[in-house]
């Protein structure tokens, strides 16, 4: 299975059609004032680049790098697609978000997510890429439905 990860401008629909689905999950596993994905309407924003992950040509998942200061990117919209789950698809998206987050010569990069057990897979592909927990940063404050990253870069 080759998966190829690349700059994805959402202009074909298929990742905003998948993080919608990714919202809906969100609000099945957190209360509505701890979901913190992405809605569409704030998709197109000049601070957020995103990445699609595809196979084959089909989207396999997403995610995205918010530039929060010039020293800080935020990892957001990190989703899998249904059909391949455990396929390194999460990992390959990861990497490339770390490699630009090094190119654009960030210091650190944060992110946000879930603490219930749907979230246990996301935790410990972060932790093995370094992630540390961390206190809530920009926007974010304390909630006992979320956790917080950070990786040194």
């Amino acid at each position: 299975m080759s998966i190829v990860v690349q700059k994805d401008n959402l202009s074909d629909g298929a990742i905003i059609e998948l993080l919608k689905s990714h919202l809906e999950q969100m609000y099945l596993h957190s209360p509505p004032e701890s979901v913190h994905a992405l809605k569409p309407d704030k998709l197109i924003d000049p601070t957020i680049t995103f990445w699609s992950a595809r196979v084959n040509g089909v989207l396999a998942g997403c995610g995205a790098l918010k530039e929060v200061s010039p020293v800080l990117g935020e990892i957001k919209s990190m989703k899998t697609s249904q059909g391949f789950l455990r396929m390194g698809i999460a990992r390959a998206v990861l990497k490339a978000i770390l490699g630009e987050a090094q190119k654009r010569k960030y210091r650190e990069v944060k992110l946000e997510t879930g603490s219930s057990k749907h979230f246990a897979p996301a935790i410990a592909l972060y932790q093995q890429y370094g992630f540390e927990p961390c206190r809530p940063f920009a926007n974010y404050s304390e909630d006992p439905h979320s956790l917080f990253f950070t990786k040194k870069l």
